[in-house]
């Protein structure tokens, strides 16, 4: 007779703090443990033998629970007992058969994941661990009573009989009775009075470091060294790629001098002394390493579990804690390292689980020869359970180990010489070992004509040169005459058909070569012009390109585009991976650019249409200046993905004005918003860029306090800067923060106040196709064309914001519309496009009249008009201007005066409501004694607002004999900035709206 022997030793992580463990093998009657209470982590060592009918039988281990409290119904549970519940917490099954076949048919200590029940969907994230002995014995091995070392369950007792311990199992059986001796010690020496949770919590803690001394090392260890495993994941063919950092935030960002794989070695190799000097400075103790294995003999996964004592600090004693730590990414210069902490004694601990990223990357070439590496450490949360303690326990976290790797980081730069961002961003050390001159050179086009069909062609027509220099005049044969002669034989005839096609290839691969040379654009190596923000950017290689040739090679070249302006890189013919090592710079920039976008093509002639091989954006706000520096980049693309095209850059975005740029970009934007905005203090910015994670150059701008409307009204802040956009609230704790582009935004709405806006006003947000996914979960809707659609309202002055994103908005959308603009209009009479950012109108130019009267009243007291008194607002608002606002005159020039208006037409005006800003310029007019007043007015919110201006002139002089009337000249003119079918209707439809009834 077979016989399974199954011992129950412990579970851990479990979702509930009552459980007992249930096994049933085939149709046997199941059998169960004792119910261990008021702990996550329960111990039940307890042992089990079941018959075994045939090796095909499945056994099913149950960890069962009949807490109430956790009760939800459904079909993972039943009632019991008559009324208790019992549910199903996790389940595993294993093959009798499976175990059979193990070395020495024996099962070692193992931890088995559970998994949700089928049947029952209520723990889904996470059902905790479970360890088991499992092993199968034959008949002659039950001839004794069982062991009293184990406590063992009553039921079926005539079951329970203790198997003969063989001479080669001897070891073993000496370490499992030196486990039990000790926890019996314990056990009989527990102090009186103490809780049953501190006894449950300490036995398994101290169960955990013994059991882990018994469990034979042969059986956990791997098969191979460290370095041996390490080796054979980094050969291995599909490899994952780099995760990304944990949402809770990065506690080291740092790169030092010392090569990947050292640094990999230094920081987790067995018996590291990094780790041990580590807890010393950290008053760890207890620590014990276990051996990197393959996690369930998947040679992918390599894994290894480490149990240390947690020192005690100010809020919490000193605790136990557990980190299974597993390889996710290995590659020849690249690591990444999952750790997962388990700290049940801490308070609330059962509810959550702590997770650590190590992320190993090269940190770039120094001058002085040496590699470094760059080590990104971030963190994250996973809550087993919800709790109302959620938001004090990551503050709690935070500060835990932000203080922990400190020390961490301290202790490294002391093995290892940390460099800073000037040595690692060092631009003209790392593009002078790029090659700045043209590649083009005789061994490339020797490499290029170096092919059969070349050569083959060559061959066969020097022999029949010289197969005509050697033959003399014949007489004419056939129908042949002088002057014509014909082939003589078939074997003639093909001889010459395939030289003419040979010749017609070559000839084809010559006009390719030639067209391919010339190919390369007028923009192709010029260097960056003006001052303000500069994007270089080094076109170092690309892997493994698609190619749709049967040769299986293509003749790539990369297209970089950059705030509308455009790079071409030079064609290399015939190649997967090309390097160009080429230097590609774009022109000064008033803004910082956001993104630069990359596509690589299939060159195929300078007249046909070439095919995209691959394309790929890098957001420059998501990567720091020195991941920029050295970056590969995954092309997207069907072709780029079905090859993994990968594509090396290194890029620098520099500003050469210095925080002039920064004020005359401020400059600018006040105008076209038409209040002050004054540059933020270095710690408020600082403070922006760490919130969003941005890099420096970022500069905030403006923000707000406002509701995010989603389900329902969240209140938070908005900020505004030169490239994002972006909101954060934290309600009890619950964070919510995103940011999308400026670009990225198709159009900004301003829906009136409804009951269910409570009276304000709502600016919608409607965000291009495919954009701002990162910022999903703060849209309000998805519309029909899956556009993301955000809801903003509850401003404390929505005129304002609205004003100012708008402005911000187009800046960024119209980076250089001014000077097309500028070409186009200089010369249109009456008015001239604003230059440099100002508002200047043309003296001579008046436009069409639209308004003439006179006044029985003095000049002074007409232009009282334009003084922002109440006789001015009572007016306006007559006209159909709602919330009026002006700012005061100030000089801006020599008798030449500005200000700034801003209104809302109603509806009788404008059935959009639009809202208007104006910039006003009143100076003398020497020629009449009188005073010209020139206005600039920008419509929004209206269709093709950002098409056109709207342009007044006021021509404003004395009249009668004794002066004392006034006569006023009223001239329009419309300013086109883009060109559009409706032209002639909206001028039309404006000189008579705004046109003065008689």
């Amino acid at each position: 007779m077979v016989r399974l022997c199954v011992c129950v030793l412990e579970a851990k992580d479990l979702p509930v703090n009552e459980s007992y463990v249930k096994l049933k093998l085939g149709k046997l009657k199941s059998k169960t443990t004792r119910i261990v209470r008021n702990t996550c982590n329960p111990v039940w060592n307890e042992e089990f033998d079941l018959k075994v009918h045939d090796f095909e039988q499945v056994l099913l281990v149950s960890v069962v629970s009949n807490n109430t409290h956790y009760y939800h119904g459904g079909d993972g549970s039943r009632v019991i007992n008559g009324g208790s519940v019992e549910i199903v917490i996790g389940e595993l099954r294993v093959l009798v058969g499976s175990v059979a076949s193990a070395e020495k048919q024996t099962l070692p200590p193992t931890w088995f994941n559970l998994e949700s029940p089928n049947s029952g969907k209520f723990f889904n994230k996470y059902c905790g661990k479970i360890l088991l002995t499992i092993s199968v014995h034959s008949k002659s091995h039950f001839n004794h009573t069982h062991s009293q070392s184990l406590s063992v369950a009553t039921e079926d007792s005539r079951d329970l009989e203790a198997p003969q311990i063989s001479s080669n199992k001897m070891g073993e059986t000496k370490k499992l009775l030196k486990v039990i001796a000790n926890r019996f010690d314990r056990i009989f020496n527990k102090k009186e009075g103490s809780s049953s949770k501190a006894d449950d919590s300490s036995e398994t803690s101290t169960f955990l470091s013994d059991s882990e001394d018994f469990v034979p090392q042969e059986n956990l260890s791997s098969p191979c060294s460290f370095e041996e495993a390490i080796a054979l994941m980094e050969s291995a063919d599909n490899k994952p790629e780099m995760p990304d950092n944990l949402q809770g935030g990065v506690l080291v960002d740092q790169v030092y001098v010392v090569s990947p794989c050292d640094l990999n070695a230094f920081l987790f190799a067995p018996n590291s002394q990094f780790r041990k000097d580590l807890a010393d400075l950290q008053g760890t103790t207890n620590m014990q390493e276990g051996p990197w294995t393959w996690k369930n003999g998947d040679k992918s996964c390599l894994m290894r579990v480490v149990s240390y004592t947690k020192a005690a600090s100010k809020l919490v004693k000193a605790v136990n804690a557990t980190e299974e730590q597993t390889y996710v990414r290995v590659t020849k210069d690249e690591f990444a390292v999952l750790v997962s902490v388990s700290a049940p004694e801490v308070p609330y601990g059962s509810t959550f689980r702590i997770e650590l990223l190590y992320k190993i990357m090269p940190g770039g070439e120094l001058s002085s020869g040496e590699r470094s590496s760059r080590l990104v450490i971030s963190w994250g949360m996973m809550f087993l359970q919800s709790t109302m303690m959620k938001g004090m326990i990551e503050g709690g976290t935070r500060q835990g180990l932000k203080e922990s790797f400190d020390q961490f980081s301290e202790l490294l730069a002391r093995n290892f010489k940390v460099l800073d961002s000037a040595e690692l961003s060092d631009k003209e050390h790392m593009l002078a070992t790029l090659q700045t001159e043209d590649n083009w050179n005789w061994w490339m086009a020797i490499k290029y004509f170096s092919n059969f069909t070349v050569v083959s062609t060559f061959f066969m027509l020097l022999y029949v040169l010289l197969h005509i220099s050697r033959c003399g005049l014949r007489e004419p044969r056939g129908l042949e005459f002088k002057g014509l002669e014909l082939p003589d034989s078939i074997g003639e005839l093909v001889t010459s058909a395939i030289l003419i096609i040979q010749l017609h290839r070559v000839y084809n691969m010559v006009v390719h070569f030639v067209q391919a040379r010339f190919q390369m654009g007028t923009d192709h190596g010029l260097k960056g012009n003006g001052d303000g923000w500069v994007v270089t950017v080094a076109l170092i290689e690309a892997v493994d390109l698609a190619s749709l040739e049967s040769t299986g090679l293509s003749d790539p070249y990369v297209i970089l585009t950059c705030n509308g302006q455009t790079r071409s890189s030079s064609v290399k013919l015939q190649t997967s991976d090309p390097q160009w090592n080429e230097i590609l710079e774009f022109d000064a920039m008033e803004e910082p650019p956001s993104v630069l976008d990359v596509e690589v093509f299939d060159f195929d002639g300078p007249f046909d249409q070439d095919v995209s091989l691959g394309h790929g954006e890098i957001n420059f706000l998501k990567h720091t200046s020195t991941e920029l520096a050295d970056m590969w980049v995954l092309l997207e693309g069907k072709l780029a993905k079905s090859a993994q095209s990968k594509l090396h850059l290194r890029i620098f975005l520099d500003n050469n004005k210095g925080v002039e740029t920064i004020k005359e970009y401020l400059e600018k934007m006040e105008k076209e918003v038409g209040r002050k905005l004054n540059l933020r203090s270095p710690q408020r910015n600082s403070t922006f860029q760490k919130l969003f994670g941005l890099p420096p150059e970022e500069f905030l701008i403006k923000d707000f306090t406002c509701y995010l409307k989603r389900k329902m009204p969240l209140q938070g802040r908005m900020f505004l800067s030169a490239r994002i956009l972006g909101f954060y609230a934290n309600l009890f704790g619950h964070k919510t923060k995103f940011f999308f582009l400026w670009e990225d935004i198709e159009d900004i709405q301003v829906h009136p106040p409804t009951w269910a806006s409570v009276g304000s006003p709502i600016l919608v947000i409607i965000l291009r196709k495919g954009r701002g996914i990162d910022a999903r979960h703060g849209a309000k809707s998805i519309d029909e064309e899956g556009r993301l659609r955000f809801h903003f309202q509850s401003f404390g002055s929505f005129g304002a914001a609205s004003r100012t994103i708008r402005a911000l908005w187009r800046a960024r959308t119209l980076p250089y519309q001014k000077e097309q603009v500028t070409e186009e209009h200089e010369e249109q009479d009456g008015f001239v496009i604003p230059e440099e950012s100002e508002y200047v109108m043309d003296n001579e130019g008046k436009g069409s009249k639209i308004y003439s009267a006179e006044f029985p009243i003095k000049m002074r007291s007409m232009m009282g008009i334009f003084d922002g008194g109440s006789l001015e607002h009572r007016i306006m608002q007559r006209a159909g201007c709602m919330n009026y606002e002006t700012t005061s005159w100030e000089p801006v020039k020599p008798d030449v005066f500005e200000r700034r208006v801003s209104y809302k037409f109603n509806r009788q005006v404008s059935v959009f409501g639009g809202e208007v800003t104006c910039t006003q310029q009143k100076f003398p007019n020497t020629n009449t004694g009188g005073w010209i007043v020139n206005e600039v007015m920008t419509l929004h919110g209206v269709p093709f607002a950002d098409h056109f201006h709207i342009n007044f002139r006021y021509e404003i002089e004395k009249c009668g004999i004794d002066e004392s009337g006034c006569k006023c000249d009223v001239y329009i003119g419309i300013m086109w900035l883009k060109s559009s079918n409706f032209q002639q209707r909206i001028d039309r439809n404006i000189t008579t709206k705004l046109k003065p009834s008689k």
